[in-house]
Parts: C-alpha cells; structure tokens; sequence
C-alpha cells in the first residue's frame, strides 16, 4: 500500500527556511514578549509593542528580518566596499 507523503503531511523540505511565526509576525518578536512577562511595567509593555509593530511593518514591506538586517547594513557600509581589509592588502616590495 503506498503513501502519498504530499497529501497526507503538510509539510514540505522547501518549507524549513520560512520564517517562524508568532501571532501573525517573526517568532523573534517573542523574545520581548518573554522580556514583557519576566518584568511587567509599562517600558517594557511598550518594548514590546514597538517590536511587534517594528516586525509588521517590515513584513508589509516584504522584508523578512534577515533581509532587512542584511539591507540596513548594507546601507551602513555604503557603496564602495573593498573585498580585502587595508591592512591584509599585500605591499609591493622591490628585492631587486
């Protein structure tokens, strides 16, 4: 009798890089709300409530978190990136 593993799990090997969700945003976003109830007061209630709306609005964006990481940091660095450091560039020595 054969399987049919499409049908009967729902669940596929291309699917293991999708993003973790957590209530409709990035499982991230948990952390803070751990933050949130291992110290309630109100600075970390709105620590939280910033992230989550820090994660909705990149996801309306249609960014998932490491692409936005990798995007701002990319704007940090700027346009002109060197692929070797100044100082592992090799110097030209003249022996003769």
């Amino acid at each position: 009798m054969a399987v049919d593993y499409e049908t009967e799990m729902d669940y596929h090997w291309r699917n293991t890089m999708k993003p973790v969700r957590f209530f409709m945003v990035d499982a991230r976003a948990a952390a803070f709300l751990m933050v949130f109830i291992l110290h309630m007061r109100f600075w970390t209630f709105g620590l939280f409530i910033a992230v989550m709306m820090f994660f909705w609005f990149l996801e309306k964006k249609g960014l998932v978190f490491d692409a936005a990481i990798r995007g701002f940091r990319s704007w940090i660095l700027g346009r002109k990136r060197p692929a070797w450091l100044w100082i592992r560039k090799r110097k030209f020595h003249d022996y003769g």
